[in-house]
């Protein structure tokens, strides 16, 4: 266990703004949280855990305590003829353990590659991607209780998974630290090709000759038109969320917007396109200072050099306000913005 002071975290978010936390310390077992626990470190507020720092947004130095989420390892807990339940400990890599399933023909996860971040991450954001929701797959959720030194298993209904959200994310933000997740996944795969271009390429072939892999490896293809290396051009992926509205609402827009992305859903509710209302707006590619919209994708937000968290920030408020006075809808932020 690593306890750092004053700690310049800026090499563990994808945004790359120049922070610091007041206190880091580096967790690699649940040991170390039992031990942080009974020195009373866990008291510390503010608090958070940090994973890979993908989806979140620093806007000045942190006053707290930053625990970095390091625990790794996975095993099979349970196996059959139709499917593998796999725990993967909160510290491993989300893209690299995708690759790792879909090689051995594992399926659930294969629409899930490439989405930056740790394991820890998935369930408390329910990520998602090209028509798939890591809730799919998801058996269960072991967590270290910050609060009271004790764990807890979460079963899928407990976690309360909804779209970009779960109780992690709402009723019980901040108490728990990830510790493991366990996947179910199907020997059996049944693939996902809901999402329009997935559909629209693998048009005209029966489904039992698609691998898993073949569909892995075609929305790599597209995911990597569309959303920059985090490595090579900083940014935290989708900054906003998809809006759902009300079906009336969305049906007196495309009377005016003819082509305007309409997603019927549940609940007589319809999901827009966010990338959409903004490239409508005029943000697709611009840029102020050193930050810009990307120009391959009008939902990722990108910091060109030495952008603060502020200055990012300021240019997504930006973005939002416009999109309200075109269309009268308000962007939520999918980022997490300190």
């Amino acid at each position: 266990m690593l306890i750092s002071e004053n700690f310049c975290i800026k090499p563990f978010t994808t945004f790359g703004v120049e922070v610091r936390a007041q206190q880091f310390i580096v967790v690699s077992s649940i040991g170390d949280l039992q031990d942080l626990f009974k020195e009373g470190f866990l008291k510390t507020e503010p608090r958070m855990v940090l994973g890979r720092g993908s989806n979140v947004l620093f806007t000045d130095h942190y006053e707290g305590l930053i625990l970095s989420c390091q625990i790794r390892g996975k095993e099979i807990v349970e196996e059959n003829d139709d499917y593998v339940l796999l725990k993967v400990n909160s510290g491993e890599y989300w893209p690299g353990l995708v690759d790792e399933i879909v090689e051995k023909g594992l399926g659930g996860m294969e629409n899930l590659c490439l989405i930056p971040g740790k394991v820890g991450a998935a369930p408390i954001q329910n990520i998602g991607a090209y028509g798939a929701e890591i809730k799919d797959v998801i058996e269960s959720v072991e967590a270290f209780d910050m609060t009271t030194g004790t764990g807890k298993i979460f079963t899928k209904k407990e976690c309360d998974f909804g779209y970009r959200s779960s109780i992690f994310k709402t009723k019980e933000k901040g108490r728990y630290f990830i510790v493991n997740v366990i996947f179910r996944l199907s020997k059996k795969p049944k693939l996902n090709l809901a999402y329009a271009p997935l559909k629209e390429i693998f048009q005209g072939r029966k489904e039992e000759e698609i691998t898993i892999k073949e569909v892995s490896e075609t929305i790599k293809k597209i995911r990597n038109k569309k959303i920059p290396d985090p490595d090579s051009l900083k940014n935290a992926g989708s900054f906003f969320k998809n809006p759902v509205v009300k079906k009336k609402t969305a049906d007196k827009l495309r009377q005016q917007y003819k082509d305007m992305p309409y997603y019927p859903q549940t609940g007589n509710k319809v999901k827009l396109a966010a990338g959409w209302l903004i490239e409508q707006c005029g943000w697709k590619g611009k840029r102020i200072g050193d930050v810009g919209v990307y120009d391959k994708q009008a939902l990722i937000l990108v910091n060109y050099d030495n952008a603060s968290g502020k200055d990012i920030l300021q240019f997504s408020k930006k973005i939002n306000a416009s999109v309200i006075k075109k269309f009268g809808i308000h962007l939520e932020r999918e980022v997490i913005v300190i």
